[in-house]
């Protein structure tokens, strides 16, 4: 008997109807205080060598509907190694197409990162002794919000991932940016440290994550349009890390997300808050010339358009920081999907990618701190 199984951390399907494998019918839930949805994460059990056909009904109602062409989804058996399986959306529903191997296999929108992942992994980072460790408060639900400091120079960078708890490659990004940090031998991190002190959290967002959203915190609210009206009831990751820039200051800062649609990493700018000029444009420009020339995943092609002059959103974190303290501001986003450049179809973009991106980005931190004074 086939079962599918999501009352899990960072689960997220309602099974209408798994009697026959060939036709098993499914829908994503939203937020749990919202009408977002887009992230599924479900376990398979007992479909060992079973063709299955399952179908996710709803999907022509959420949020990102664009996001779904050309999308394959990804399965797992361990949740370490994800690979790309059948994929189809005809407009109104998506369809995977797969014949486990096991009897127990997982399926997501992208490679999950529970928070059970998250502590094991926060705990290896406390462990090594390279960065300090602080708890900066608690979330609505009382998980604690973690943050890493390290570094003597006297530019302040700041970065934080998953504001939006769907996006699981913010994650695997942070994975690879810590461990990186955390190398005694890596001397591009040495580098770094001596020029600037870094101010990290490594995922904004752990009531979303463990509750299953793709977008929204236990109140419903999305981190990422709550910056400039903050408030400690609706969502404190907000207000304790705005807080906690304001006593460090800001020279950069970086903000890791995912995009649905775009199949490509870009780097979204503050462009157009009100007090862009041309020293916003010249850093924006010359960090994204670096990592344009450190890796073979970047591109500058694709990204978002530009809001009109003086009306960019001052709720978004990038536009919010950048107006209030003057620096280099950045979102980096990264594909649900394959890249286009430098496309990998068995695996699409994956965690491995993510963590190897951001050494990357690393790299380039290093180069651009010598200008950000």
């Amino acid at each position: 008997m086939i079962e599918i199984i999501s009352d899990f951390d960072h689960g997220n399907i309602h099974c209408v109807d798994a009697s026959d494998p060939s036709n098993i019918q499914l829908e994503i839930k939203p937020d749990g205080k919202a009408d977002f949805f887009q992230w599924f994460n479900f376990r398979v059990e007992g479909a060992a060598d079973q063709p299955l056909t399952m179908t996710i009904r709803n999907v022509h109602r959420s949020s990102y509907i664009n996001g779904w062409k050309n999308y394959q989804a990804v399965a797992s058996y361990d949740g370490e190694a994800w690979f790309r399986v059948d994929t189809v959306f005809d407009g109104e529903t998506l369809t995977i197409n797969h014949t486990p191997d096991n009897n127990a296999v997982h399926y997501a929108y992208f490679a999950a990162y529970p928070t059970t992942r998250y502590r094991d992994f926060v705990g290896d980072v406390k462990a090594s002794g390279m960065l300090d460790h602080a708890v900066i408060g608690e979330t609505l639900d009382g998980q604690s919000i973690d943050y890493f400091k390290t570094g003597e120079g006297d530019r302040q960078f700041w970065i934080i991932a998953r504001q939006h708890p769907g996006e699981t490659m913010g994650s695997w990004w942070m994975e690879g940016f810590l461990t990186a940090l955390t190398e005694e031998s890596n001397e591009t991190a040495r580098a770094l440290r001596a020029k600037a002190t870094l101010h990290i959290i490594p995922c904004m967002n752990l009531d979303g994550s463990k509750r299953g959203h793709l977008r929204t915190n236990a109140a419903g609210i999305d981190l990422n349009r709550a910056w400039q009206n903050t408030t400690m009831d609706k969502s404190p990751e907000v207000c304790l890390v705005r807080e906690k820039m304001r006593e460090t200051g800001v020279q950069f800062f970086l903000d890791v997300h995912g995009d649905e649609a775009i199949a490509n990493n870009f780097l979204d700018s503050a462009i157009n808050i009100p007090s862009w000029d041309h020293t916003h444009a010249a850093r924006f420009d010359r960090f994204s010339s670096l990592l344009l020339e450190e890796s073979k995943d970047f591109q500058t092609e694709e990204g978002y358009p530009a809001p009109a002059p003086g009306k960019a959103n001052l709720d978004v974190a990038n536009n919010y920081v950048a107006e209030t303290w003057g620096c280099l501001s950045m979102t980096l986003e990264m594909p649900f999907k394959d890249a286009s450049v430098n496309p990998e179809p068995a695996q699409g973009w994956s965690p491995e990618r993510c963590r190897n991106f951001a050494r990357e980005h690393l790299t380039v931190m290093a180069q651009i701190a010598d200008i950000l004074r």
